[in-house]
């Protein structure tokens, strides 16, 4: 089941997204808000459950066929040194793109997609760890939330982003 499909960052009344302005796709994992750019996101789709794929990466639930391309399929609470997420029909897959590299992130819910002026974004403090300062480009401050913003590159590692 796909929920959205095709590029997801719709023009605007102000057109497309500009430095001033930032796009993300919102969304939930174990309890945390968390946040990527929408440019990054081809689509979110409904649950399908991966094939395991031997001596992949602790991080790798598998595989899934897209449409005729087979993607790596990664546990983002894992990937964050968090618990994995129970395997559940209503967690969603984010499929991202990284240049040419696809790859679908497992996440429990997505929530929003938001417009955050860029001057908002905060930068990640100094008392994190460099293990967390490495996957995250900034934090969000939305209503009351903190959205950590994520970065994908770091997100994947060299063992996805290649």
């Amino acid at each position: 089941m796909t929920i959205a499909t095709g590029p997801l960052h719709p023009e605007s009344a102000l057109g497309a997204t500009t430095p001033e302005l930032r796009e993300f796709v919102v969304f939930r994992t174990l309890g945390q808000d968390f946040c990527i750019d929408i440019l990054c996101v081809r689509e979110i789709r409904g649950w399908t459950k991966p094939s395991n794929l031997p001596h992949a990466p602790a991080f790798v639930e598998g595989v899934i066929n897209l449409r005729g391309a087979i993607i790596p399929i990664v546990d983002l609470a894992d990937r964050l040194g968090l618990s994995a997420i129970a395997e559940d029909e209503r967690n969603v897959i984010i499929v991202t793109s990284l240049g040419e590299k696809v790859t679908g992130l497992v996440v429990e819910t997505v929530t929003d997609i938001l417009s955050v002026p860029a001057a908002d974004i905060q930068p990640v403090p100094d008392l994190s760890s460099d293990e967390l300062r490495a996957v995250l480009r900034g934090l969000v401050v939305h209503q009351g939330r903190l959205l950590r913003l994520l970065d994908i590159a770091a997100i994947l590692g060299p063992e996805l982003a290649a």
